[in-house]
């Protein structure tokens, strides 16, 4: 903590005008592929069939969407889920067959492409494969995991998650508003849709798919990006009011000094928890850790270029962050005092 309040002494608002510029390209960047690409929705957004498959060696998503097509399996969209090992099928839904139906048509096309043959269960419906050796211990290709959403839930889920988003905003933009100063709260809302519109954008460009737990990853950023601008924001209250001399730059500057060994240390730390996610965590996880790891590095930075210098632009002093004093509180003769 001594080495931090050696060394920085950072002219971060003198730099406001680069920020914005970045700031401005990576937003066009995110609104441009947003209008024109759009997100890559997953079946919770979208309703339909999502079926993992394990292949006992590499498989080749092309050799896979050939083999489906050829069956009469319409429409999938075929991608690796991991390893060259591991597939992911998603069919759209079907308004004459079951989730149950679509996954069986799925497994059996690509079991008789393998030379496999199927039979049924004890349980009935689910088949079970036998290779030539008669072994299902064999089988070239497994079936991990069938899941399936309505296109009623999908459609609720996506005007429940955008409404759920718009909901916070709204309510930060009252409490910091209430807490602190109108300014305040308008820079605290316009970093936070920064936030999401650049992470959105970035899950747009790079053709990620956006599903439930990427939503919760965007909300949670929201969260964390919001803490760190409050801490800053807290700062700036009080040496408004500790000191006596000094520009409204110089103050503000001063205390985004001040706090950067805790928004550094609480960035490094999360990110360190986040890259864990990322690396170990699985394919289940990979879309959430990848949203927390864009939100915590683009709210940190927010948090200092965008935040801040959205205050001082609408005009913040120091006249604004003083108590008010009660009408005719100490005033000699008065009996209330």
């Amino acid at each position: 903590m001594r080495l931090f309040k050696q060394v920085t002494q950072f002219d971060f608002l003198g730099k406001r005008r680069t920020a914005w510029i970045v700031s401005l390209v990576l937003l066009v960047l995110s609104l441009g592929s947003l209008g024109l690409r759009g997100l890559n929705f997953g079946i919770d957004f979208t309703g339909g069939t999502l079926v993992e498959l394990e292949y006992a060696q590499s498989a080749d998503p092309v050799t896979v969407r050939s083999v489906l097509r050829d069956a009469g399996v319409d429409n999938a969209i075929v991608q690796y889920f991991g390893t060259s090992r591991d597939i992911l099928v998603r069919l759209p839904v079907s308004e004459g067959k079951a989730a149950s139906e679509q996954s069986s048509d799925v497994v059996s096309a690509l079991r008789k492409a393998a030379g496999e043959t199927l039979t049924e269960s004890a349980q009935g419906g689910l088949q079970q494969c036998a290779s030539a050796s008669g072994s299902s211990a064999d089988c070239q290709v497994q079936m991990r995991r069938v899941e399936f959403v309505g296109p009623q839930v999908g459609g609720e889920l996506t005007e429940k998650g955008g409404l759920a988003m718009l909901y916070a905003l709204i309510g930060i933009l009252i409490y910091v508003a209430f807490r602190f100063e109108w300014r305040f709260a308008v820079g605290a809302v316009s970093a936070l849709v920064h936030d999401v519109l650049i992470t959105l954008g970035v899950f747009s460009i790079l053709g990620i798919e956006f599903s439930l737990p990427v939503l919760a990853a965007v909300l949670a950023v929201i969260g964390y990006s919001l803490n760190d601008t409050i801490v800053v924001f807290d700062r700036i209250r009080d040496n408004f009011r500790k000191m006596r001399k000094g520009s409204v730059l110089a103050i503000m500057n001063r205390s985004v000094n001040e706090t950067l060994p805790r928004t550094v240390l609480t960035s490094v730390t999360t990110l360190l928890v986040v890259l864990t996610l990322l690396l170990a965590g699985g394919e289940i996880i990979k879309g959430f850790a990848i949203a927390l790891l864009i939100g915590v590095l683009i709210g940190t930075y927010s948090s200092i270029f965008v935040a801040s210098p959205a205050v001082l632009v609408l005009g913040i002093s120091r006249e604004d962050m003083l108590p008010v004093a009660k009408e005719g509180a100490g005033a000699e003769g008065d009996p209330a005092s």
